[in-house]
């Protein structure tokens, strides 16, 4: 062919089915009478074809007939239901490689083995066979159910490419967002390798945020500060992860993570590849340390020793159950203690306090148990007492900073909250007043004792360290919190323009004079004062979303920053929950691959493209 000429196109015209018996299908013209096809739509070749081979058609069906018209639409039909035979399988096909998806995603969000898809399959078809009984396709409604795909292999394999097409989504969100921080924490599986969690908190231009599993990475050997680095960076090459947009690091706290000199934190500033970054110690891990400043072992030891010689024997432990129930109490058993939860010496006492009375009975009433004497020393009860409800108070505070999506600015209100809550309890104290603590008011009245006869002091410094303790770990958030209250309102009356742009600048790296500008120029901006007020009064508008970039560059890109920052380790800790599910000592074989495939489907919000996963799948029904 001639550089530069075109190809012809033909195109096929509607008249041509009634003229010559033709219709156009799969991209080709296609004889109606004989099913033979054309190369080209050229109205030649199919008179030709006509004229030539079915010569009789032109003198029994007359043309522009109703009675060549009727011939016309049958033959229509009839190559319609030939073409059904082959498509109707691939269609159904394909819908059960959608079911089989669908179905993996589900048991891999709920952390149950690849195996039980069987099981699924199997309760499935015992269900349908009676809630579809008098349907008229009960059959194919049955058959159908037969066809999907959910045997262990089948259902490993599905995981893999759901999680494959989960990562690509990041990917796309990672490369699309203004900047993003991370938390790193590490823990070991049923087998003892040491798995480091990293989770990623990216945050958009229209200033949402998502929060997801960047990567799981085994540590086979040792779990120093350089093995994480190494790890990490590894990951870092070959996902081309852009590290210029990182703002923060959040971590435990461990001496591997945090250590000044070989620490994973100070070997991240050292390297070339990291921009400046924020470091932050977990919140929740802080708070956590501030409780247990609270020194009371005494009466930790003696509700321990005797929950356990009560739980440490079945026969004990029968008998206990068996005297709850007989006294109609709310519990049925007593909860043990363990450091490593959270919770755990809050809910431990709680039930310890609340089950009191029952203990008591039962070692009196116990012939192989012997009775604690202080459980009838008044000052004890009131040691356990106040120890009960300040651990409550500091479960409430736990449990507040815990859950996804939680912003560093909320939970730095909730730890200041609990902060003036705990000036306010002491000084209650020292007035007599014990509204905070129901428990220990209960126990002065069973005693016959009045609030006047309670030493007060005693538990005020108790109340007091806490306190103190608190004030010195949040050191690490003390420069976000006046920068975090003037981005939450920017029109005080009270504000330092120039000790604002200096934190900033101090926080962000930003430029003081140009930053002080547009802090004046925003606090004289009319429209959006008005816009702030509107938006206080609920009407859900993100007040940073709506600053002109090009007008507020520098507050509107520490908004991003401040929105991106990471609070607590908390997901980090959640993820190794499922973990823990996920490898249990009945899968302790499972690859670290198909352990990072599990744990990305059951804590992704994303859901993976199934249409797209079934095209590129081979759709065959189960066998």
């Amino acid at each position: 062919m001639a550089e530069g000429k075109r190809a012809k196109t033909y195109h096929f015209h509607p008249e041509w089915e009634q003229d010559y018996f033709f219709v156009y299908s799969h991209s080709k013209p296609v004889c109606l009478i004989c099913n033979t096809t054309v190369a080209l739509a050229k109205k030649g070749n199919l008179e030709w074809h006509f004229k030539t081979v079915h010569r009789s058609y032109e003198r029994d069906f007359p043309a522009k007939t109703l009675l060549r018209a009727t011939k016309v639409r049958d033959l229509k039909a009839q190559l319609a239901a030939r073409q059904s035979i082959f498509t109707t399988p691939k269609t159904q096909s394909k819908a059960a490689t959608i079911a089989s998806y669908r179905v993996s995603h589900v048991l891999a969000k709920h952390n149950k083995p690849f195996k039980d898809g069987d099981i699924v399959k199997e309760a499935f078809l015992e269900a349908a066979d009676s809630l579809f009984d008098h349907f008229k396709n009960k059959t194919e409604i049955v058959d159908a159910i037969k066809g999907v795909q959910l045997s262990r292999n089948t259902a490993t394999r599905w995981c893999e490419g759901m999680a494959v097409d989960v990562e690509e989504q990041l990917r796309r969100d990672i490369d699309a967002c203004e900047c993003f921080s991370l938390q790193f924490d590490e823990s070991t599986d049923m087998v003892d390798v040491a798995q480091l969690c990293v989770f990623i908190r990216m945050v958009f231009e229209d200033m949402s945020t998502k929060e997801e599993l960047l990567t799981i990475l085994p540590l086979k050997g040792h779990t120093r500060g350089e093995d994480i680095f190494n790890a990490f960076m590894g990951f870092v090459s070959g996902t081309k992860l852009p590290l210029f947009k990182l703002i923060s690091i959040t971590t435990d706290g461990a001496p591997s993570m945090v250590g000044r000199t070989s620490g994973f934190i100070a070997l991240c500033k050292e390297s070339e590849s990291f921009p400046d970054i924020l470091n932050y110690h977990c919140i929740i891990h802080q708070q956590v340390l501030c409780g247990k400043i609270l020194n009371m072992k005494e009466v930790m030891d003696v509700a321990m020793k005797i929950v356990c010689s009560v739980r440490a024997r079945s026969l004990q432990r029968r008998l206990f159950r068996a005297h709850l129930e007989e006294n109609d109490a709310e519990h049925t058993d007593l909860l043990l203690h363990t450091d490593v939860r959270w919770l755990s010496r809050g809910k431990f006492l709680d039930r310890f306090m609340e089950l009191l009375p029952e203990i008591k009975d039962f070692l009196r009433l116990s012939k192989h148990m012997d009775y604690h004497t202080k459980l009838e020393d008044h000052q004890w009860l009131l040691d356990l007492s106040f120890l009960t409800d300040l651990t409550g108070e500091l479960s409430e505070l736990n449990l507040e900073l815990q859950g996804k999506g939680k912003d560093v600015v909320n939970m730095m209100s909730s730890v200041s909250t609990f902060k003036s809550k705990l000036k306010l309890m002491s000084n209650r104290l020292r007035l007599g007043n014990l509204c905070n603590f129901p428990h220990m008011q209960a126990e002065l009245q069973r005693q016959g004792k009045g609030v006047t006869q309670l030493d007060s002091a005693r538990y005020e410094e108790h109340v007091q360290s806490i306190s103190s303790e608190f004030e010195r770990r949040f050191t690490d958030f003390a420069s976000i919190e006046p920068i975090a209250s003037y981005m939450c309102y920017p029109f005080g009356a009270s504000i330092d323009v120039g000790d604002i742009a200096a934190k900033v600048k101090s926080l962000f790296d930003f430029e003081s004079s140009t930053l002080e500008d547009e802090i004046l120029t925003l606090q004289n901006d009319i429209e959006m004062k008005a816009r702030s007020t509107s938006a206080q009064r609920g009407e859900h508008v993100v007040f940073w979303k709506l600053l002109v970039a090009e007008k507020y560059p520098n507050l509107r890109r520490c908004a991003l920053n401040l929105t991106a920052l990471f609070g607590s380790t908390y997901l980090c800790e959640s993820a190794f929950s499922h973990m823990n599910i996920i490898k249990s000592k009945y899968r302790s074989t499972m690859t670290d691959d198909h352990l990072a495939a599990c744990l990305r489907l059951a804590t992704s919000s994303y859901t993976p493209n199934y249409e797209k996963l079934a095209s590129s799948s081979q759709c065959q029904v189960s066998h």
